[in-house]
């Protein structure tokens, strides 16, 4: 397919490039700066764009004259997290992008949009208790942050744009991503479960992420659908039955869970999806 990754100079818009090249795809990098050559070497074609402009959405996204014959747009591009900007120009910022992004999908006409809702839609962090682990789809969304509420209104407008244009949307809900170089933090963890209490424990490696997206790219679905994207586990060396029974006592927990599975419950995207997150920072200690 020949693809639009928008966000593609991010942590995961480089593994997602790196992955849909590597996997026979043809893809255009939008993003307001180009990939670092530190961090990675350029590997697709970059275009600059302001994406919270619709003109500079359109015009980008159709590929201009960088790639013509676009069929799909991997939205990622965002403000991070509800630590990289105000509370204000975080809302701001992703609304107007995503409204952008999806209107000039649709105009285009596209095959498909895939982008990159978040764990927050589901609570995180999770200072009021899950209703029960793990966490899946069939919880009512609820969001503490600015951030996260800019991803439940994200979800809200892709239900919109599926509805009356037929195309479908898919939203995946990162974990925290994880490129390689982070697992060097995860041993500060162990001392104290309470530093990552705030999403039940949970990451997801940048390699999962980049399936999820390839595997969304091709699954047979209609209207718009958003899977938790996780790891198969915790960032943490105690089981997640433990965790739970100290810091979440009272909540129920499946018994299918076993000793260090993930409570960002991953169930859905593999069964619908075909996603299959093999890789562990346990491989590296």
């Amino acid at each position: 397919m020949k693809i639009v990754v928008t966000g593609g100079s991010g942590k995961v818009g480089r593994a997602v490039v790196r992955d849909l090249l590597e996997h026979g795809h043809e893809v255009l990098n939008v993003d307001r700066t180009p990939p670092d050559p530190s961090v990675a070497p350029a590997s697709a074609p970059f275009l600059p764009a302001d994406l919270t402009d619709f003109g500079q959405a359109l015009e980008a996204i159709s590929g201009a004259e960088s790639m013509s014959g676009v069929e799909a747009v991997v939205h990622l591009a965002a403000v991070p997290s509800p630590v990289h900007a105000t509370p204000d120009v975080v809302f701001s910022t992703n609304m107007r992008s995503t409204h952008a992004v999806f209107s000039a999908a649709v105009r285009l006409g596209l095959r498909r949009v895939v982008w990159a809702s978040s764990e927050t839609t589901l609570g995180v962090p999770f200072d009021i208790p899950p209703e029960y682990v793990p966490v899946d789809e069939r919880l009512p969304l609820r969001t503490e942050t600015s951030y996260g509420l800019s991803k439940v209104l994200g979800e809200e407008m892709a239900r919109y744009f599926a509805r009356w244009s037929g195309i479908p949307f898919i939203g995946l809900r990162f974990s925290n991503v994880m490129a390689r170089v982070d697992y060097e933090q995860f041993p500060s963890f162990w001392d104290d479960p309470r530093i990552r209490k705030w999403n039940l424990w949970s990451y997801v490696d940048e390699s999962h992420a980049a399936q999820s997206v390839r595997l969304a790219l091709d699954a047979d679905l209609v209207g718009a659908s958003a899977f938790i994207i996780a790891a198969a586990d915790t960032v943490m060396n105690r089981p997640s039955r433990e965790l739970m029974a100290e810091f979440f006592p009272g909540v129920p927990v499946a018994d299918t869970l076993g000793e260090h599975d993930t409570l960002l419950g991953i169930g859905e995207a593999c069964q619908v999806l075909g996603y299959d997150p093999r890789f562990s920072w346990r491989e590296l200690f």
